[in-house]
């Protein structure tokens, strides 16, 4: 078996979307598929489209939150709140769903919002996605103003309930914002190196440099566009490239898998969860000591979120 811990996938809102289960074979992640991992824990994002704003986002929200525990209750998946409850998918070498946000729109302007990630159990929440929201601009924003006050009061909120800010999909203004004002360990959930490929999505070299510094997680992501400039060549070996750039980085305790499964479009030659151990064993093909494998696959994302009480 396995150990595979996963910060990021978009199958809760196909199976909102779609009105089926995660067990809809079609997926990147099934509970069949994922059968051989243990312990398996995988950070479920919630994303709410960017056309949906205001209260209709906060519902939407809610519905597809009401999924994921049904999700999870069906398929006997794990709920991780807390770290008697992580610790214990690790023991007992269960699978574990970890509750995310992917576009903080749910909000609606209203600090006061932020309760239901609290009491919903959330451990990552993405300020924007690619464009605009009231909090501030996402990637692939021309002219990105960067946060907005009501961005800078949610960051004080979130960290003060131990809620981790995911930069993944912040602008680079944005994410030099996060970093001004956050003041607690942040992640990138799932984003590749800018240097390999030259995309907004991925992170240059400073802002790696400063969530290494910062004790943060950063975790490698499958879609194909992310992975080469030239994304029908797109490989599996393309993941290699992207490790060893970061690890050159001092990414040795950072570098994590978050690999956007059922949001992205895969390589050729990766189907899906299903894949992540012919991927575990290219890393050791390619030497990488079996140890630092187990830290990509495993052991960075479990100690970052072991701690998430005691930031």
């Amino acid at each position: 078996m396995l150990p595979y811990f996963d910060l990021h996938c978009d199958t809760i809102y196909e199976s909102l979307a779609q009105g089926c289960d995660i067990s809809n074979p079609e997926f990147h992640i099934t509970p069949g598929k994922s059968s051989y991992l243990s312990p398996y824990i995988q950070c479920f994002a919630i994303c709410v489209p960017e056309e949906i704003r205001g209260e209709k986002a906060t519902e939407m929200y809610i519905k597809a939150h009401e999924r994921l525990v049904e999700q999870c209750a069906k398929f006997d998946i794990r709920i991780i709140k807390s770290y008697e409850d992580i610790k214990e998918v690790k023991e007992k070498k269960l699978k574990g769903a970890i509750f995310t946000v992917e576009n903080a729109s749910p909000l609606a302007g209203k600090i006061e919002n932020i309760d239901l990630f609290v009491n919903f159990g959330v451990k990552f929440v993405t300020l924007t996605w690619n464009g605009r929201n009231e909090l501030g601009a996402g990637a692939m924003v021309t002219h990105s103003n960067g946060i907005t006050p009501f961005g800078i009061e949610v960051i004080k909120k979130l960290e003060e309930n131990n809620i981790t800010v995911d930069v993944s999909h912040a602008s680079d203004r944005l994410l030099n914002d996060i970093l001004t004002h956050s003041t607690k360990p942040i992640a990138a959930t799932h984003s590749n190196s800018r240097a390999i490929t030259n995309v907004k999505r991925n992170l240059t070299d400073e802002h790696f440099k400063a969530i290494v510094k910062r004790g943060g997680i950063v975790g490698l992501n499958l879609h194909k566009f992310f992975l080469n400039d030239d994304p029908e060549k797109a490989s599996k070996f393309d993941i290699i490239r992207h490790a060893e750039h970061m690890l050159s980085l001092g990414g040795e305790n950072t570098l994590a898998f978050g690999a956007d499964f059922d949001g992205c479009e895969l390589p050729e030659d990766i189907v899906g969860i299903d894949s992540i151990g012919e991927i575990y064993e290219l890393f050791l093909r390619e030497n990488y000591n079996e140890s630092l494998v187990r830290k990509i696959f495993f052991e960075n994302a479990y100690k970052f979120c072991e701690n998430f009480d005691k930031y």
